[in-house]
């Protein structure tokens, strides 16, 4: 009887596996019923559950699955000798199933959104490819736009979790008003509960598919925390590829009132354009870094001093493993991905550039 419940067992997540698997072949129809439909009341639910406890518990449900796996291991390799042959088909149909049961789950609360279709295709931007001398005039508009808020910024407040999500929640809320893709409701940013750890891997941030939380690395640099509180913000929303929530990061810092906000996602752009310049056109790369304010280039060897004190070594590992996520998760791309939104910026801003280059000649 125990053999034949688990048999069925795994005919019925089979089934739901390869049905939810076909059923992300259908953008539009994942974009109608569950990225605009479903998912944001689950998505919300877990954000109002999770903002009851005070710290991250997605790590805690992280930690604990690992727990189970290691124990359930040990447990086997304990009982190994006494095993019978019907356990011989039992035990791997067990692992099939609670494996099966993590991708049911995950594809539920989070992971169909990789099969919805873009989100510039939403807000309206455009995929007009730049030439290099194009990226170099983006990358002059960001080097005078960026210096320019450098000047208005006092000194850079260390604010709190509590005070990122709140700001964040509200620069969110104003966006909103702009295009429902925007609407975000009982915020949920968390620290994550060992920042240390996570500076040694290499990241800045994530998304806690199964708790719905943004967390947080409050190690880094004070300047970089407003976009990066926007960047998971984005994920929280369903926007699951790295480019895409950098869009949606960028445009709502961005469109912030407070002046912190728009350096740090003009920054960040900053950062994203000139590694495309310096990868094809280093002597343009070498003109437009010279243009940087003195403060805005030690905002750069500030953060290059943070992660050469945490991440050392491990971060050519960890960049090599992101990529190959990247990639099972149909971003063919994988860490070249991240530079898609250099073309989206291109095609924000070609008509204001260009204007500006105009003006400049």
């Amino acid at each position: 009887m125990i053999k034949r419940a688990v048999i069925v067992k795994s005919t019925v997540l089979v089934s739901l596996a390869v049905l939810i698997y076909i059923f992300g072949f259908f953008p539009g129809l994942v974009q109608k019923y569950y990225s605009t439909g479903f998912y944001p009341y689950i998505s919300a639910t877990l954000r109002l559950i999770s903002g009851i406890f005070p710290f991250a518990i997605g790590d805690i449900i992280y930690v604990l699955l690992i727990g189970f796996v290691f124990y359930k291991t040990v447990r086997f390799y304990k009982r190994r000798k006494s095993l019978k042959k019907p356990d011989s088909i039992i035990i791997p149909l067990q692992i099939l199933n609670f494996f099966l049961i993590l991708y049911i789950i995950f594809k539920i609360v989070w992971g169909l959104n990789y099969s919805r279709p873009s989100i510039s295709e939403e807000l309206a931007i455009g995929n007009e490819k730049y030439n290099v001398k194009e990226l170099v005039i983006l990358g002059n508009y960001f080097v005078d736009k960026t210096n320019t808020l450098k000047l208005k910024q006092n000194k850079v407040p260390a604010c709190t979790i509590k005070e990122l999500e709140s700001k964040s929640a509200a620069a969110y809320s104003l966006m909103s008003k702009r295009n429902l893709v925007f609407r975000y409701s009982n915020p949920c940013l968390k620290s994550v509960l060992n920042s240390w750890i996570i500076s040694k891997i290499g990241i800045e941030g994530y998304y806690a598919p199964l708790s719905g939380e943004a967390n947080m690395n409050m190690n880094l640099p004070d300047f970089v925390k407003p976009y990066v509180s926007c960047h998971e913000i984005g994920h929280q929303l369903g926007i699951a590829y790295e480019d895409e929530a950098n869009l949606l990061g960028y445009l709502t810092a961005s469109n912030s009132p407070d002046v912190n906000y728009q350096y740090s996602a003009n920054y960040e752009m900053l950062r994203y354009i000139l590694f495309e310049i310096r990868m094809k056109s280093p002597e343009d790369y070498k003109v437009l870094r010279e243009k940087l304010l003195p403060q805005v280039l030690a905002d750069f060897k500030t953060e290059k001093e943070f992660w050469r004190k945490y991440n050392g070594d491990m971060f050519g590992y960890m960049d090599a493993a992101f990529d190959r996520f990247l990639k099972l998760n149909n971003q063919k791309k994988g860490i070249d991905s991240y530079q898609d939104i250099v073309i989206w910026l291109w095609n924000i801003y070609k008509s204001e550039v260009r204007k500006t280059e105009v003006r400049r000649q």
